[in-house]
């Protein structure tokens, strides 16, 4: 009823009828940013799920499989080494908050990029490391922060991290997803256990 009063009012005065029936003022709401997508394998997903969900601008990680044959793999069989699959996280992030660019330098810096088919004490395809790009931009990107790394002679040994495009990414069940937080005393046993801190430290003097 007030509101047919006011336009009813609008009409007499002749002023333009501007108001929204619901009172609220013409002005649209700023549009949320818009999200890009990245993937990366570093051996175990549950360690690099837990050092890019420290990120600001990382919106979400979800651990997972790509770059294998087989349709919607499980953990035994792509820890098994059968499928071709690397255990891998797929982020979406914020690039008003962070650029592909930092990313990579934080992939690189929580990775062995020494040891192929292998990262730390876990062997095999499925551990290998690797950056899947999903546009021509993080090729480009990739590429250029691969041959920073060799060009700086940090390690004795070749770089043999793989930059491959993206593929068909299948999230993993749903007890691997946050596993540092939900299973906290597992997790840092396996951690240290397999040696990933120690050698980390030793890559590149972080804890």
């Amino acid at each position: 009823m007030k509101t047919q009063l006011l336009l009813a009012l609008l009409l007499i005065t002749g002023l333009p009828a501007t108001v929204s029936a619901a009172g609220n003022d013409a002005n649209p709401s700023p549009r949320a940013p818009r999200l890009e997508k990245a993937t990366f394998a570093g051996g175990c997903f549950w360690c690099m799920e837990e050092a890019l969900d420290k990120v600001e601008g990382v919106v979400s990680t979800t651990s997972g499989y790509t770059g294998g044959q087989k349709a919607n793999p499980t953990y035994e069989e792509v820890s098994a080494g059968g499928t071709g699959h690397a255990e891998s996280v797929q982020i979406l992030f914020d690039p008003t908050k962070i650029t592909y660019e930092k990313l990579l330098n934080v992939f690189w810096h929580n990775i062995d990029p020494t040891t192929p088919d292998r990262q730390f004490c876990d062997k095999g395809r499925q551990y290998r490391s690797a950056i899947f790009y999903h546009n021509e931009n993080q090729k480009r990107l990739a590429e250029a922060s691969k041959k920073l790394l060799e060009q700086s002679k940090a390690f004795k040994e070749a770089i043999v991290t793989e930059i491959v495009p993206a593929s068909e990414f299948y999230p993993a069940e749903e007890y691997h997803q946050d596993f540092y937080l939900k299973n906290p005393v597992r997790y840092k046993f396996y951690k240290y256990s397999c040696g990933r801190a120690q050698r980390l430290q030793e890559l590149w003097g972080k804890e």
